[in-house]
């Protein structure tokens, strides 16, 4: 194997870059298609020549950063944080994001036991304003609760107002939910939801492209937007002005070919003066859970039974095929059921049954959880081979 192609090779030097460059940068993702990681990232340590698409004051600037960036200490301080760093090509790494092009994050930064990767397969983005109304708090709120009833899982954005309401409400239905946050994961921001991203972290997941102890800025929630986009089958947008950010959540959906969708507010509120633009267009008018799924989920998604082959399960993570075997077999069960007879944490056994659900081994069912059908018939055949 030559240096270039060593995996650990590359996770220091896309640690590095994403220290240096800035998420979002198209000129230096054309970089890393055209060059790769290994090159750009020695061209920037020793100071070399300057590459395409950048003046010589920003280029210096990029120099600048890379003279204190130290991979080795952002690694040991997201280990210490309980943070791991998924690269373009992990096995862990959503492929959606792909869709993003010279766009793409150099990688993410991740804090929480669930794969990104399969849960990213069955997510849904509700977003909308900080300062939202009690309107809009109780329909975020009864959306991300719907949604992580019918096992998908909520992705927003942390902040205060629609983003925390989605949060909760998944959160109080004991489902799945992901933070996607424009600083390091292990500074939640904003500071007044310390405990609630806290609580993402331990039940769900947090991500973001900044490394350890980065701050946010103006632009850099801008640019998070459009890997909730990315990572997600469709954006809800429940409450925004014309000139919220959440609409840019929405507009990237729109170019990346995902589903835009708006909840609609009162004619004479400002606050939704920007989701009935959106509505005007292209976006789909919905006004539940049941409504979302019925646009985002697969052929079929509602029918009683699903005709999907589910993955081989000689082919589950250990922890997975652990929980896969503590339900039983003709009736839903409770989290915390599984959580015992796996002999692991509730926590995780959530985060399990959330990945058996992306791969078509389990359905949700009010608060319980119970095998599909085939699924069944799965078990079954794993077991007499036994």
């Amino acid at each position: 194997m030559s240096p270039a192609d060593d995996p650990d090779e590359e996770l220091h030097d896309r640690v590095f870059l994403a220290r240096v460059l800035e998420p979002g940068d198209e000129v230096a993702g054309r970089w890393l298609r055209e060059l790769g990681a290994r090159e750009v990232a020695r061209r920037l340590r020793e100071k070399g020549a300057r590459l395409d698409g950048v003046s010589e004051r920003r280029w210096a600037g990029l120099l600048g950063r890379a003279e204190r960036a130290v991979p080795e200490r952002d690694l040991g301080d997201a280990r210490a944080a309980g943070v791991r760093f998924v690269c373009p090509g992990d096995a862990e790494w959503p492929g959606q994001l792909d869709d993003l092009g010279d766009a793409r994050p150099v990688g993410l930064w991740v804090r929480g036991m669930p794969s990104l990767r399969m849960w990213a397969l069955r997510s849904v983005a509700v977003v909308g304003a900080r300062a939202c109304t009690e309107y809009g708090s109780h329909m975020a709120a009864v959306l991300g609760s719907g949604l992580a009833e019918r096992g998908w899982v909520v992705v927003s954005g942390g902040a205060y107002g629609i983003d925390g309401a989605a949060h909760r409400g998944a959160l109080a239905a004991g489902g799945a939910t992901v933070a996607v946050l424009a600083c390091g994961v292990d500074r939640p921001y904003p500071r007044g939801h310390t405990q609630l991203i806290t609580r993402i972290a331990e039940q769900g997941l947090v991500i973001g492209e900044l490394p350890p102890g980065d701050h946010p800025t103006p632009s850099r929630f801008i640019v998070r937007n459009r890997v909730i986009a990315a990572l997600t089958r469709g954006t809800v947008v429940v409450e925004a002005a014309h000139r919220s950010g959440s609409l840019a959540t929405a507009r990237a959906a729109q170019r990346l070919g995902r589903h835009t969708i708006g909840v609609p507010g009162p004619a004479t509120s400002g606050l939704s003066a920007g989701v009935h633009e959106l509505l005007r267009g292209d976006a789909v008018l919905v006004t539940d859970a049941a409504e979302v799924v019925e646009l985002v989920g697969d052929m079929g998604e509602l029918a009683p039974d699903r005709r999907g082959p589910v993955l081989p399960r000689d082919l589950l993570e250990p922890g997975a095929r652990r929980v896969l075997a503590a339900l039983p077999g003709q009736r839903a069960a409770p989290a915390d059921e599984i959580a015992r007879a796996a002999q692991t944490t509730e926590d995780d056994a959530i985060a399990r049954l959330y990945e058996l659900r992306a791969l078509g081994y389990v359905e949700r069912h009010g608060d319980g959880w119970k095998l599909t059908r085939q699924a069944m018939i799965s078990v079954r055949g794993g077991r007499s081979r036994c």
